[in-house]
């Protein structure tokens, strides 16, 4: 199940040879959704390839205030370990399972022996790598240049696509932790973007009409 699994999306990006060594010597998770995968502080040795699902990956600040800074989906993996593994420091980022989501986790150690063998995990990495600066640039522009009401609608329209279904089950205080802003806030945009017929409001839920 495991191979199958790996190889419906690994198979076009890896060696026949390093998907055998993946489920040789990977650990299969399944987590359930709000599951935490890594928490601020912790060492983190394994470095995740998402099989399904979806994973968001969010920073705190030493006051405790919290903000995302991207997703990680099906046939991502999450760059910020490989040198977190390497280095044997403390994770500066937190990773919370956005929905149920199957994980493979492999070994840091196999990192540098892989690069070295095989050339499609160098180009995996660096292309993760150049992704996650990509989405970490976005995430510090629309920090710097967007409204909080554009933010906000960004905010929607991303996760509707990240969870593939136009209404999502969240609370106005989930949402205000996410952009690090308050509950009153996120209410009255809320509201403003119902009125613009961009959303529709329901009891702990949100369906997105445009995006």
């Amino acid at each position: 199940m495991i191979k199958e699994k790996l190889t419906s999306y690994f198979n076009i990006v890896f060696e026949e040879e390093l998907v055998n060594e993946i489920i040789k010597v990977g650990i299969y998770k399944r987590v359930k959704e709000n599951d935490l995968l890594l928490d601020l502080g912790d060492k983190f040795d394994k470095i995740p390839l998402i099989l399904s699902g979806a994973i968001k990956i969010s920073h705190e600040d030493h006051n405790g205030d919290e903000i995302v800074l991207y997703y990680l989906e099906h046939g991502d993996t999450c760059t910020i370990t490989f040198g977190s593994g390497l280095h044997g420091s403390k994770s500066e980022i937190r990773g919370v399972a956005e929905m149920d989501s199957e994980i493979i986790f492999i070994p840091v150690s196999k990192m540098d022996e892989w690069l070295a063998k095989y050339k499609s995990w160098r180009t995996f990495v660096i292309d993760s790598y150049n992704t996650r600066l990509s989405e970490m640039i976005e995430a510090i522009d629309t920090l710097a240049f967007m409204k909080m009401d554009e933010r906000l609608f960004k905010y929607l329209s991303d996760k509707v696509k990240i969870m593939r279904n136009p209404i999502l089950t969240t609370t106005h205080q989930q949402i205000a932790q996410d952009l690090n802003t308050s509950r009153v806030v996120i209410s009255r945009l809320l509201k403003q973007l119902e009125n613009e017929q961009k959303i529709k409001l329901f009891r702990n839920k949100i369906e997105v009409l445009e995006y």
